[in-house]
């Protein structure tokens, strides 16, 4: 048995540990190189045992450290650098990361608070950690749990970062789509008044880019993309974007050419939007004109639409629909 316990080193030594380590990741000769991704390493494995600790961890060892992480700027340079680290210090970057912004002392959360006043980068390079596929899940899972406070979800929903998310969504590897299309859902439904004030005030822009996912070639992001649309516009929350969007003659079309998708899913997607075009008890003359125009062929589409899904929700709707065709 060992008696001679390596002494605890000071949350201050170890974040200047890990930055001056992190300097030397891209200088110098191989050998120094990997000398300094060990060094981080190593200090991050002890910067998550002072965090974690063996059963509670010391409050004022913990506020030390998170105060000498802002002090040094070590979360921005941790995502900036995650890549350069090898496979167990990446883990231990999320995982120190969503520690200190779960750090609540009476109602304020400090890492939130200094991520929110003046270093908003660190939310932008977490977010573009999905251009790299090595890091895209590390990074990915930071950006979830920042998501989760609205003042981080604020930051990125108002900023041009945002409408980079159909890139990560439609030019990546699957895991990494399916990763960054569970944030953007998380930025659009998490913090509902907060969402829809941006909706009214972002309207065209947002509405813009998300055609793009709708118009998708990929069927998993036309299908998801369909999915969250519908969940969008029936949120009450949304009224005001709701009555906007199914006004729109452009919108009705795009919805009743999905539904006769060739894939079964996307047109059942497409008709949980349509039915909100057709619903509205004060349809715009421009919509109940194409409705109308086009009511026998969509009665007889309807009538056998899905009669084989044994949903009884979705039967009572589709009946509703039919009968408030047949009346217009």
């Amino acid at each position: 048995m060992n008696f001679f316990k390596a002494k605890q080193r000071s949350p201050g030594d170890l974040v200047r540990s890990v930055r001056e380590a992190i300097s030397k990741l891209e200088v110098g000769p191989p050998e120094a190189r990997r000398r300094a991704t060990e060094d981080v390493s190593k200090n991050l494995a002890q910067m998550k045992a002072l965090l974690f600790g063996d059963g509670d961890p010391l409050p004022e060892l913990v506020a030390q450290l998170a105060q000498e992480t802002y002090n040094t700027d070590l979360l921005l340079n941790l995502v900036l650098y995650i890549s350069r680290l090898d496979f167990e210090a990446r883990k231990d970057v999320a995982q120190i990361f969503n520690n200190l912004l779960r750090r609540q002392i009476g109602s304020r959360w400090p890492t939130v608070e200094y991520l929110a006043g003046a270093k908003h980068e660190v939310i932008f390079a977490t977010l573009k950690g999905y251009e790299n596929e090595d890091v895209a899940l590390n990074t990915g899972m930071i950006l979830k749990e920042m998501l989760r406070h609205e003042a981080l979800a604020e930051i990125l929903l108002y900023s041009n970062e945002f409408f980079s998310f159909p890139h990560y969504i439609e030019d990546t590897t699957f895991g990494v789509s399916c990763d960054a299309f569970a944030n953007l859902k998380e930025t659009l439904t998490r913090h509902k008044p907060m969402v829809a004030e941006y909706l009214e005030k972002n309207y065209d822009r947002f509405f813009g880019m998300y055609s793009t996912l709708i118009n998708s070639t990929n069927y998993v992001t036309k299908r998801q993309s369909l999915k969250l649309l519908g969940e969008i516009l029936l949120d009450r929350a949304n009224f005001n974007v709701m009555t906007r969007y199914i006004a729109n003659e452009a919108n009705l079309k795009l919805i009743m050419n999905l539904l006769k998708d060739k894939s079964k899913n996307i047109q059942f997607e497409a008709f949980h939007v349509f039915k909100v075009f057709v619903a509205n008890p004060k349809k715009p003359p421009q919509i109940e004109a194409i409705l109308r125009r086009n009511k026998d062929k969509l009665l007889n589409f309807l009538k056998s639409f899905h009669n084989d899904k044994e949903d009884e929700q979705f039967s009572d709707e589709k009946q509703f629909l039919i009968m408030q065709i047949q009346g217009l």
